[in-house]
């Protein structure tokens, strides 16, 4: 059986970004890898062309991977870290990843909930001074985070973007933007989730 051939100019950037974050738009898979739609677009009609990904046109359609797909990921991020020869510093940077986590989760739950006679209830962002009180939380826990985006990207230097993008999330929401805590897929929590995946992918750990 022949294999399909594989485009000489293959981004591992693009094909991971859908590894990431799942099924999602040509607009979506751009901004998140920091490309142009116009580069994404090509890239992704290549991967396309090699099997690795495949198109649900329509509204609410948009690019996946199909299983060889995943496979070529698994593939190049774990050369990619072979080459590197992180693994060691990528792993501890992981680690002090994971005891963050809870704390991240536990403030989009009070981000998205409000005490209230005894019980919690949908937050909907009328108390101007309980948001205000999250936020600053959020903030502080950014500064850390921070601490720990760094030490990933001096693993390897894909995981820079995500320092960029969760700072950008949080700029956002301090300034009134508030979908960018939780609801915005560019969110913070939306970001954060997705660079869990990555730390999985890469690591070769499984979620469950």
């Amino acid at each position: 059986m022949r294999e399909t051939p594989q485009p000489s100019n293959l981004d591992p950037l693009v094909l991971h970004t859908i590894r990431c974050i799942g099924f999602a738009s040509l607009q979506r898979i751009a901004a998140t890898a920091g490309l142009s739609e116009p580069e994404t677009e090509s890239q992704l009609l290549d991967l396309a062309v090699a099997g690795l990904v495949t198109r649900v046109p329509g509204h609410f359609g948009g690019w996946g991977l199909t299983e060889a797909g995943r496979t070529k990921d698994a593939e190049l991020i774990a050369s990619e870290l072979a080459a590197a020869g992180t693994r060691e510093a990528l792993t501890e940077a992981y680690g002090r990843f994971l005891v963050l986590n809870p704390e991240l989760l536990d403030l989009c739950t009070a981000w998205q909930t409000i005490p209230g006679d005894g019980t919690l209830k949908m937050n909907d962002h009328s108390d101007s001074g309980y948001d205000a009180r999250v936020l600053y939380r959020f903030v502080e826990f950014h500064a850390r985070a921070g601490v720990v985006c760094s030490e990933l990207a001096t693993a390897l230097p894909r995981f820079e973007r995500y320092a960029l993008r969760l700072g950008d999330a949080i700029t956002r929401s301090k300034f009134g933007d508030l979908d960018y805590v939780t609801d915005s897929p560019a969110s913070y929590h939306s970001v954060w989730f997705q660079l869990h995946e990555d730390l999985l992918s890469t690591l070769g750990i499984p979620r469950f």
